[in-house]
């Protein structure tokens, strides 16, 4: 295992920016060692970025993810991390599955919609195939 990573080594292997990085670090959530303006990253700096960009991937606000890689540092440790992020990810869950129940009722309304004018065009013999 390697002592450092550079910031250039992190962003080619997460797929994210110089930028994304440093606004992680200065949010607080990683803290690489500085040497003069070089940013050097901890194995442990590494698996912290692993773990906020899947936070963010399921949707989870910066705050979220802070409350979750804090718990583990809570007397809990990561049994509190685990309960934690289950009951975030439910909560995800939740919204999701709602987001995807206003989509559905969004659809059938469009194509009733649909329908109605499709059916109001016939009978005003307007041709709708063109």
């Amino acid at each position: 295992m390697r002592d450092y990573y550079t910031i250039t080594e992190l962003t080619r292997e997460f797929g994210v920016s110089t930028r994304t990085i440093r606004f992680y670090e200065d949010e607080g959530l990683i803290k690489p060692v500085r040497r003069g303006r070089t940013r050097l990253f901890r194995p442990s700096d590494r698996g912290l970025l692993k773990l906020i960009l899947r936070g963010k991937r399921l949707g989870f606000s910066i705050a979220e993810i802070r409350e979750i890689i804090e718990m583990y540092k809570a007397p809990r440790g990561e049994a509190g991390q685990m309960q934690l992020l289950i009951q975030k990810v439910n909560v995800r869950r939740g919204e999701l599955d709602q987001k995807r129940l206003d989509i559905e009722e969004t659809l059938r309304e469009l194509e009733n919609v649909e329908e109605a004018c499709l059916t109001r065009m016939a009978e005003l013999g307007v041709n709708v195939g063109a």
